[in-house]
């Protein structure tokens, strides 16, 4: 569908119309590029106070002409000057960010000024700028002034005044004539130009005649002149194209910025760009069309909107509201809407089907038009389409059932759905759907009238009866007509209005139900994350305590060798106050018998029992063997590591553990520094160092990338040439 044929059939042609004439030139509605760099430029343009530009006419005749090495007319030369000043003009208004940066790049080619200067304010040539010209323009005054003169000396002679029919100077295709009687040949000498309709002769007296010829070869030396003048200034133009062409192009887009700005401010509209989805979301939509509105509120964020009820209850008016807000906002056309609070996505197409189709000519029905207008709609994607009475002109049942299939399947295609409709039955088809929106217009049973008002979730009566009445149909014919209607179709109506509100209802709980035990296993997660936080933080600050206690302890020590008693009491009492409280091992390892292989848990570390003495235990934790009291042991499940790799780990008394990558891939080495660094956290360690040497360097550059990205990893550098330089990292934690 053209874009003529869409805005009528929306009813915006009028507000279109308005929108044009604020355009400097005639342009396409769409600007083409990037939408969200236009619309910034739009939105800092809002803020600037600035004069419009001139009516200017198309450039494209002109390049065409210049690049054939044409010469330009003047007029078509001033085009291209008017231009060029208003963006001087522009350039020169106090702008800032991104107009400044926009405009900072547009440079007026210096050449241009020595054609500019020749055409003042209005186009015309300053011929004051050419000695010869100047010259003939003063000879042509004093001629013009010389024919006034005889011309009036002849009106007042009393030998001509007999013939004369009127004193006035009259102008004959250009030629300055007296009106005179037959006769007049005996008193006055010149040539016949015209008679007039009461039978006299317009005359041009030979005095005149032989001035008129001096200032047609004046002219002519004037012509050529200026010929010279315009193809002197075509060679420079042509010599300046690309810059005109980018020039023209730029003035372009400020035109088609402008013109948006100064439209809505002088209607007092918004400004709304169409956003990279779907949904439709107005708040205080104004249909351009409509006199006395109300605005339109709707969220239409699914797939298809049935909107149901009154007949004259506006269901029309809001489908093609839907349409010409989404269509204004893909064009980036001003509007009558809360830009704050509405979002309007972004379609390719936009597609009406409103009128009637039926086609006597063309031995076309209703129906049929309707179905060849839905095949042409299955080829689109990413459209937004809008279906007025969508049963239209067959049985109701059969259609119900078969625009439900064909709206099924236009779902599939992403396609988004506007429907208006009279009968339930589609309705209740589709309502079951989670990806349609029902809104019913609502009617005032009490006044008897339509509210033009909509509530959404709802299927709404048709109130044909209602509707009939106050049309001017009789009471009686209405009366007949509900009694033929009957009481059992008014309750299945109802019941399938209720029905399906009821179903949506239940619907919509679910869902809030679904939504809540979401938030509670969200909740669940972050209460588990923070225990491992804290578990962690807790490992922390028993490192820290047992640090302090070591201090304290060798501060005793070093008290100890000076041999003062109450120094080393002193330092002994402040060690122990430091000392980490272990608490007491639970009794319910008593009883139990461990034996080699078992999985058990010491402290925050999980391992395996390599070999059982009496009450001792040799444990293996993270490639340590550490012998420890069985009483110390908790049982744990062991997990089989699905990577086996040789990693090396001891314990340095200056550099912490200390894990050995040699021989590993880059993927197997991260996981298994990956491993290493958690245990390390688990364990308290602050300090650690790994290995893995210098070879081709892809190792050490895996190694280091990961470091940089580990949350726990404070700092890291090579380690000291005595443990490893270049081919290790002293990592802190």
């Amino acid at each position: 569908m053209s874009i003529e044929k869409l805005v009528n059939k929306l009813d915006i042609a009028e507000h279109i119309e308005k929108f044009k004439h604020f355009f400097s030139r005639e342009h396409s509605l769409y600007i083409q590029g990037d939408q969200e760099l236009h619309f910034r430029y739009i939105s800092a343009l809002e803020k600037l106070e600035f004069n419009s530009p001139p009516k200017t006419a198309s450039l494209q005749n002109v390049f065409m002409h210049l690049k054939k090495h044409g010469v330009l007319h003047f007029d078509q030369i001033f085009e291209l000057v008017k231009i060029v000043r208003y963006l001087r003009y522009f350039k020169n208004l106090k702008l800032e960010g991104i107009l400044l940066e926009w405009m900072s790049k547009i440079v007026i080619d210096e050449r241009f000024d020595e054609v500019e200067k020749y055409f003042d304010a209005k186009g015309n040539f300053n011929e004051e700028l050419d000695e010869e010209l100047y010259r003939y323009k003063n000879i042509l005054s004093q001629h013009k002034q010389t024919i006034g003169d005889s011309l009036k000396r002849l009106v007042h002679s009393s030998k001509i005044t007999p013939y004369l029919i009127d004193t006035q100077i009259h102008y004959i295709n250009n030629e300055e004539a007296l009106l005179v009687r037959g006769g007049f040949n005996h008193v006055l000498k010149g040539s016949v130009i015209a008679r007039s309709s009461s039978g006299g002769f317009y005359v041009v007296p030979d005095a005149v005649l032989k001035t008129k010829e001096k200032i047609r070869t004046i002219n002519q030396e004037r012509e050529a002149i200026l010929y010279r003048y315009a193809k002197e200034f075509s060679t420079k133009l042509e010599s300046m194209l690309p810059f005109l062409k980018f020039i023209d192009k730029e003035f372009e887009k400020l035109d088609n910025y402008q013109a948006r700005v100064k439209f809505a401010k002088s209607e007092n509209l918004s400004i709304l760009k169409a956003q990279k989805d779907d949904k439709i979301v107005l708040v205080d939509f104004i249909h351009p069309a409509l006199s006395h509105p109300k605005p339109t509120n709707v969220d239409f964020g699914k797939n298809v909107l049935m909107i149901t009820g009154v007949n004259a209850g506006g269901k029309t008016m809001l489908l093609k509201s839907i349409l010409a807000s989404a269509f204004m906002a893909k064009y980036i056309i001003p509007m009558k809407i809360n830009a704050h609070k509405s979002h309007i996505g972004s379609f390719k197409k936009i597609e009406a089907i409103i009128d009637d189709p039926q086609n006597v000519k063309n031995d076309i029905s209703t129906f049929a038009g309707r179905m060849k207008q839905f095949s042409e709609i299955f080829k689109l994607q990413n459209a937004l389409i809008g279906v007025d009475e969508i049963e239209l002109g067959t049985d109701s049942d059969e259609a119900a059932a078969l625009f439900k299939v064909i709206l099924d399947n236009l779902i599939k295609k992403h396609q988004k759905i506007v429907i208006t409709t009279h009968h339930k039955r589609l309705a209740s088809l589709m309502a079951d759907r989670d990806d349609v929106e029902l809104m019913a217009a609502i009617y005032d049973e009490k006044a008897r009238v339509p509210t033009y008002e909509f509530m959404q979730g709802i299927i709404g009566k048709s109130y044909a009866f209602e509707t009939a009445l106050r049309y001017g149909i009789g009471v009686d014919v209405v009366n007949e007509a509900r009694k033929v209607y009957g009481d059992n179709s008014e309750k299945l109506s109802l019941l399938i209005e209720r029905g399906s509100e009821l179903e949506r209802q239940l619907k919509k709980k679910h869902a809030e139900l679904d939504k809540r035990l979401e938030g509670v296993k969200k909740q669940e997660e972050l209460l588990k994350e923070e225990r491992f936080k804290l578990e962690e933080e807790l490992q922390k600050q028993k490192h820290l305590l047992q640090k302090e206690f070591d201090e304290a302890i060798n501060a005793a020590k070093r008290a100890a060798k000076g041999e003062n008693p109450r120094e080393i009491h002193r330092a002994l009492n402040e060690a122990h106050k430091k000392k980490p409280k272990q608490k007491p091992q639970k009794e319910r390892n008593k009883h139990y018998t461990f034996k080699v292989g078992d999985g058990v848990k010491y402290h925050n570390s999980t391992g395996t029992i390599v070999e059982l003495k009496g009450e001792n235990a040799t444990i293996e934790v993270n490639g340590l063997k550490v012998r420890v009291s069985t009483k110390q042991l908790r049982p744990a499940q062991i997990a089989k590591p699905k990577i086996k790799a040789n990693v090396k780990v001891n314990v340095e008394k200056k550099s912490g553990l200390k894990c050995d990558l040699h021989g590993l891939r880059s993927e197997e080495a991260i996981e298994v520094l990956d491993k290493f660094l958690s245990d390390a956290l688990l364990d308290g360690w602050d300090e650690v160092i790994v290995y893995h040497g210098i070879g081709t360097g892809k190792l050490a550059y895996a190694v280091k990338e990961y470091l940089k990205r580990h949350p726990k990893v404070k700092s890291f550098k090579d380690a000291p040439p005595s443990m490893g330089g270049y081919g290790a990292k002293l990592v802190t934690l």
